[in-house]
């Protein structure tokens, strides 16, 4: 799909949420994708992967010190290729035994071609001799769309829990099979259904937060 094409589906500048609007997703991850799908279904909103609407797209670095500079690294990079709205998120997981890490480097954190299973497995090793009263941790995500006129709305979300000593469920993605969020009766993130999860996850906070500030035109 080239983006000659996407154009003709509308833009976004001001607060309206009515009509039809096309936004240019900078992600790979078809979780994210379906979590933001969920959370801003706008009348007339479509929500499509960079790497969908064009197969030569290839994202910027993400050598952002924070979750807001690489979000916004992507978001830009993705507005400034397709002439379209673009939203990015850049989330990660902090544990406080580890000093705030993995942090901006949770998707990479055993290395640059690191899998889901790769992190968690080396996540698991540093926290093998943590016991439970200090194995607090907290997922952390910051959203930017960037509008037609190539102005921001910027969103953040966070969501407290603790890192369990065993994967655990089918669902999500990323360390969703080891965080045991609060309020989740001892389920972890992997074990919840996507409204579950939306409902109290740091990207579901970020992004019904960004849906706010786009009704009132932030």
């Amino acid at each position: 799909m080239g983006s000659e094409k996407l154009v003709a589906a509308g833009s976004i500048t001001g607060s309206a949420t009515e009509g039809s609007a096309t936004v240019i997703v900078a992600t790979g991850n078809a979780g994210k994708l379906a979590e933001i799908r969920a959370a801003l279904g706008f009348t007339g909103w479509r929500f499509i992967a960079a790497g969908e609407a064009c197969e030569d797209w290839s994202g910027p670095a993400e050598d952002g010190e924070t979750f807001e500079a690489n979000a916004r690294i992507k978001a830009r990079a993705a507005w400034e290729h397709f002439k379209l709205p673009a939203l990015a998120d850049d989330s990660g997981l902090e544990v406080d035994a580890l000093g705030g890490r993995p942090g901006v480097f949770s998707s990479r954190y055993a290395g640059s071609d690191a899998t889901d299973a790769d992190n968690n497995t080396k996540l698991l090793a540093e926290l093998s001799a943590v016991p439970e009263a200090s194995r607090k941790a907290r997922f952390r995500a910051t959203v930017i769309l960037i509008k037609g006129d190539g102005t921001e709305a910027v969103a953040t979300g966070a969501c407290e829990g603790m890192i369990g000593r065993v994967t655990s469920g089918d669902g999500g993605f990323g360390y969703d099979p080891l965080f045991l969020p609060e309020g989740a009766s001892g389920r972890t993130m992997a074990e919840l259904t996507l409204a579950e999860k939306n409902a109290i996850s740091h990207r579901g906070a970020a992004l019904r937060a960004l849906a706010a500030k786009i009704k009132a035109g932030g």
